[in-house]
């Protein structure tokens, strides 16, 4: 086997997918439970409830584990019935959602957790959205059919009338709550019932009898449900979309699942059939044009960074998405933005904040390595010798801000330090007035639970206590064409403010959104973005 054709190989066997829903959907239980049938966990922990009981295995941040929620995107990689699965866990909270659009950047396929008693709510409507302007397939998997659940044909029309995507179940509940009796497989046309793993299990007893088999079926689920699975199926079969791989690959039919995390029904039979309909690696999208994964031999992009991570290293780990070739430790490699060739250093796959060095990686696989402050969000990384460039990831606007300030002023140093590794990792983005530098640092943030994770990093990580003096304005805008139209001459209202980024491009802060139109009317030629991109 020539070098290439191994590599296609390995390329062919990898699944990266990112996992998204509402808060409280089960995401973190779920994820759990793929990584316990991938062998990567002997036990899943609880997420929830006594005290004693361990936090979710992608929850690393203390903060996280304080409150019970993720706050930031978490790489877990696990072998599954011969694919390599690289699963992208991202926040479920709104505040975050900065975070989970760029993890979305690096991944080649959407799991969308719908809780059953709840249907879509806002959040999943908002990450729904970013999937659908990447055109990447999306999987439904409705879980806590262990709990009462709305009727599953009410289910599928609101996943289609609120997200506008076609529906096609690949299994069907039989009953909910405690009368979950288990699903009906569309393709095997049999049922299969269950018996609840309770206590971090991955065994559950499963038994499968031929639909058909009236005498059997009645006897493993009674003849009242029996009687609805079978009109149930008459109008899935007449009524319902089929299943059209073509669909699923252009984000335009999503295949649906129904099982319970909790219990862990449903989970196997979703990873064998996800890994069967996900798509490969796919080419991405760069100023030469679509870059194969399978021809070019090396190339990356850098779609996080996270300071901390292990507090015995007090490092920074950049995430780069492998998308095509093979990556070989130690080899030299091209950085495109810095224009310098270099080594990655510590190169290495991430469980949470678990690490392991590794000595290669193929496209698809999802690599941190260390980053010496060289790296920022959305470089591309070649080939010595290539120089083209991934397109970038933009730059949400920021709605709300904050003057910030440290409490001592003997600590200005590592105040200024902290704060800019965090707005370095994308987590927060920082302001200096107009005129003056880093004396006056504003802060601005998607969502008010970032300032609480931000007073929460720069004193537990850097030792800083801060004082945050929230701002009125709610509108941002950079200036797209500060050479024709410089920022200090612009004539605008009176809730209008000059501010710079990290990089010294000039932006306006507004608190009212007439104020924007009435700026640009003063202003002949004046462009502004609401996005900036990396």
């Amino acid at each position: 086997m020539s070098d290439k054709t191994a590599i296609a190989k390995e390329i062919s066997r990898r699944r990266t997918f990112a996992i998204i829903s509402h808060p409280d959907a089960g995401k973190t239980t779920l994820t759990e439970k793929f990584l316990l049938y991938g062998g990567a966990i002997n036990l899943a922990g609880s997420v929830k409830g006594k005290k004693t009981a361990r936090h979710a295995v992608s929850d690393w941040m203390e903060i996280e584990k304080e409150r019970g929620i993720s706050v930031t995107s978490s790489v877990l990689q696990f072998e599954y019935d011969g694919c390599c699965v690289n699963l992208l866990d991202t926040p479920g909270h709104q505040d975050f959602s900065e975070d989970t659009y760029r993890t979305l950047m690096a991944a080649d396929s959407a799991v969308m957790v719908i809780d059953a008693s709840k249907g879509v709510e806002a959040q999943t409507i908002k990450l729904f959205k970013v999937c659908v302007m990447r055109h990447i397939p999306i999987f439904t998997f409705i879980n806590k059919m262990d709990r009462e659940a709305l009727d599953p044909f009410e289910l599928m029309d609101n996943i289609e009338s609120i997200l506008g995507i076609s529906t096609c179940p690949v299994n069907w509940p039989i009953g909910c709550g405690r009368e979950f009796k288990g699903v009906y497989d569309r393709a095997s046309e049999s049922i299969m019932s269950f018996e609840a793993a309770m206590n971090g299990q991955k065994e559950v007893a499963e038994h499968r009898i031929p639909v058909d088999d009236s005498g059997a079926a009645e006897s493993l689920i009674g003849s009242a449900f029996y009687e609805q699975l079978l009109e149930d199926r008459e109008l899935l079969d007449g009524a319902g979309q089929e299943m059209d791989l073509s669909m699923v690959a252009k984000g335009e039919l999503s295949p649906v699942f129904f099982g319970s995390a909790l219990t862990n029904f449903g989970v196997a039979t979703f990873l064998e059939h996800f890994l069967q309909m996900a798509p490969k690696p796919a080419p991405r999208h760069s100023d030469e044009g679509d870059i194969e994964p399978e021809e070019e031999p090396f190339s990356a992009f850098v779609f996080k960074i996270q300071a901390n991570m292990n507090k015995a290293h007090r490092d920074r780990i950049a995430f780069m998405r492998v998308c095509s070739g093979r990556f070989d430790a130690g080899k030299e490699v091209y950085h495109v933005q810095g224009g310098k060739k270099l080594r990655l250093s510590q190169p290495q796959q991430l469980m949470a904040q678990d690490r392991k060095v590794i000595d290669e990686a193929y496209a698809g696989d999802i690599i941190g390595v260390f980053d010496p402050g060289l790296f920022s969000i959305g470089d591309t990384f070649t080939t010595p010798g290539r120089s083209f460039r991934y397109d970038g990831i933009p730059t949400f606007a920021p709605e709300h801000f904050a003057r910030v300030r440290q409490v001592d002023t003997m600590k200005r140093k590592q105040f200024l330090k902290g704060i800019t590794q965090i707005a370095q990792e994308g987590a927060i983005q920082i302001f200096q007035e107009f005129n003056t530098g880093m004396e006056e640092i504003i802060v601005g943030v998607v969502g008010v639970l970032q300032f609480d994770v931000l007073l929460y990093r720069l004193e537990n990580e850097y030792n800083v206590e801060v004082k945050l003096t929230q701002l009125p304005y709610e509108y941002i805008r950079w200036i797209e064409n500060p050479e024709e139209v410089p920022a200090a001459s612009i004539q605008g209202t009176s809730d209008m403010k000059r501010v710079k980024d990290l990089k010294d491009r000039p932006l306006l802060l507004f608190e009212n959104e007439w104020s924007i139109g009435m700026t640009l009317d003063r202003n002949k030629g004046l462009r502004l973005a609401e996005f900036s991109q990396n």
